[in-house]
């Protein structure tokens, strides 16, 4: 969101456009109309306090594993202490749809590990098979020939 210490005497917070991070953290955010900013003369966005507490709630959210898209969901409470308030029906409800979409891609990624684990006990059992065999019998490998001028043929 930008320096701490760019907090201004009315208690917001200044961030210079293009400053590093600024287009992935608060541009993001504020593309997605979860906080509103305004542009001061010198391209320092501009955020008051009710911003700053937004942005700790949508950090909390975000932590717990939901996306920014999710988070819209909580908009009415971002202003609050969403860590303390009651759960509500809309937000459990999308707490839940996100936890079976990362249940959906732990169980995907699950099958992979197992397929990779599978394909490298039978590699390695094919590769003990054949050192247990006994050489082929036939006719014994031809040495490699030597020339006089060039030494051994590759």
């Amino acid at each position: 969101m930008g320096d701490p210490a760019a907090l201004r005497p009315g208690g917001g917070v200044r961030h210079r456009r293009g400053a590093a991070g600024g287009r992935r953290g608060a541009g993001r955010v504020t593309g997605r109309a979860l906080i509103t900013s305004a542009r001061a003369a010198n391209g320092y966005r501009e955020y008051d306090a009710v911003a700053v507490t937004r942005v700790r709630n949508i950090r909390h959210l975000l932590g717990a594993g939901l996306t920014l898209d999710d988070v819209r969901v909580f908009l009415p409470c971002l202003d609050g202490d969403v860590a303390a308030a009651p759960p509500s029906p809309a937000g459990l409800r999308v707490g839940r749809e996100r936890l079976a979409v990362l249940d959906a891609r732990i169980a995907a990624q699950l099958a992979v590990r197992d397929r990779l684990a599978a394909a490298l006990r039978d590699a390695a059992a094919a590769l003990a098979d054949d050192a247990d065999r006994p050489p082929a019998s036939g006719p014994a490998p031809r040495p490699p020939r030597v020339s006089s001028t060039t030494g051994p043929a590759l």
